[in-house]
């Protein structure tokens, strides 16, 4: 990866440089989850996560059209928010909602559009910019 200094100017050949760093290990599911796969790939200062995790523990159900916030999994040091809480999406092919990502790497599920059933899949997707 190409380190910019003062004073670079910005060429084909240095914008060419950059490759990403990947990553498919460390993601940790919280309980009545199971990980399924993760990439995180970071390119400078941008992170971008994929996860795709499996509920094993009981359905969540909606509680007056709201989700409680649950605790999905956690981001391994190095893929985590620098400076604050993130947003991300996710859906399982039935229904979408919101999560976010901690400074702590915690993943929470803040929102959906319906109930998550046991074994439903959900894949969740973030992009952020760390400090």
């Amino acid at each position: 990866m190409t380190a910019w200094l003062a004073g670079m100017r910005i060429t084909a050949s240095r914008l060419l440089t950059d490759t990403p760093t990947i990553t498919t290990t460390g993601l940790t599911a919280a309980s009545g989850f199971s990980v399924l796969d993760f990439r995180g790939s970071r390119s400078g200062n941008v992170i971008v996560l994929d996860m795709y995790v499996q509920r094993t523990g009981a359905a969540i159900a909606l509680t007056s059209g709201n989700l409680p916030d649950t605790d999905i999994c956690t981001v391994p040091a190095g893929w985590r928010p620098t400076h604050g809480t993130m947003n991300g999406d996710w859906d399982d092919g039935t229904a979408t909602g919101g999560f976010v990502i901690g400074t702590s790497g915690v993943c929470t599920l803040r929102s959906s559009t319906g109930d998550i059933a046991t074994s439903r899949n959900l894949r969740m997707h973030a992009t952020f910019i760390i400090e």
